[in-house]
């Protein structure tokens, strides 16, 4: 019997970093999917993911499932993608959470959304050292969701016409080293980015409230002041600086660098007429415009 499941990637929409302490964020799906087939075997445990870039996250999960369900492993995975791993959309956590929901349903157990999360997010800790968990709520909720560390709090939000233009620097983050990295030099001088990581939660706080109210003025003027705040945190680059800057003189309504940063994605909000304006602004200066839905 072959069973399949899928989960879609992300995109953080504020908040990121200071999440990774114990402040919130908001992130939101897209409608790229990563894509898991299962099926038993009378062999050992398998996997064909030629797309996946690290396949411990495949190896993790299905040791933790069956070991926590007291299962065997004699299964084949096959795996495949809308899109590449090299985009810091999630393909990591979307493979865990797709995984886990293909696995419960080759077994027969039912599990509920927050035990889903819960495997996924112990996964996430194991092979990467380091994670906050809004990617694999993000991949298992879908939708926009107001995240607080670790799951303490996931709250899905009701976001509507909401307009994304997403811009790839053309530089593939490393997105633990950078977490770990900016660790390191938080130690020694605690006081002031915990004063940034509180400005963020603020921004966080207004912009939960101005997305569910179409609020897209204030939603832009929001996103720019996170920029701002993450450029002191030492974690954007020319290259996302540069491509946020054209897009809000295109005329979007904000934009910031979307995820660890170092390289990686920028997102801008704009209204419907902006958004090839936009997309040729970042094209021409060497971005690469990314065409996925959100909020999906």
């Amino acid at each position: 019997m072959n069973i399949k499941a899928s989960a879609p990637g992300k995109l953080m929409l504020f908040g990121e970093h200071a999440v990774v302490y114990g402040y919130p964020c908001i992130v939101t799906t897209v409608s790229p999917r990563v894509y898991v087939e299962v099926e038993k075997t009378s062999g050992q445990f398998k996997i064909d993911a030629p797309q996946v870039k690290d396949l411990r996250f495949v190896e993790e999960t299905v040791k933790q499932f069956c070991e926590k369900y007291k299962v065997d492993s004699k299964i084949l995975i096959k795996t495949y993608s809308d899109f590449s791993s090299k985009f810091g959309l999630g393909s990591s956590s979307a493979v865990t959470v797709a995984t886990v929901v293909a696995l419960s349903k080759l077994y027969e157990i039912k599990i509920s959304k927050k035990e889903i999360f819960d495997l996924g997010y112990k996964v996430i800790l194991n092979v990467q050292g380091v994670g906050s968990g809004f990617d694999i709520a993000t991949a298992t909720y879908g939708g926009t969701i107001y995240f607080v560390t670790g799951g303490k709090i996931i709250e899905q939000l009701i976001v509507k016409g909401m307009h994304l233009v997403i811009g790839y620097s053309g530089t593939k983050a490393d997105t633990s080293y950078i977490v770990k990295n900016l660790e390191l030099r938080i130690h020694n001088s605690e006081l002031e980015h915990r004063k940034i990581f509180e400005k963020i939660s603020k921004i966080v706080e207004e912009a939960k409230i101005s997305l569910v109210n179409a609020d897209w003025k204030t939603t832009g003027e929001l996103m720019n002041q996170n920029h701002k705040l993450l450029q002191e945190l030492g974690v954007s680059t020319e290259k996302l600086d540069k491509m946020c800057q054209v897009a809000v003189n295109a005329g979007a309504f904000g934009a910031k660098l979307s995820g660890a940063g170092g390289g990686d994605c920028m997102i801008s909000l704009v209204s419907e007429d902006k958004i090839k304006k936009v997309e040729s602004s970042i094209i021409n200066i060497c971005g690469e415009v990314i065409h996925v839905n959100t909020n999906i």
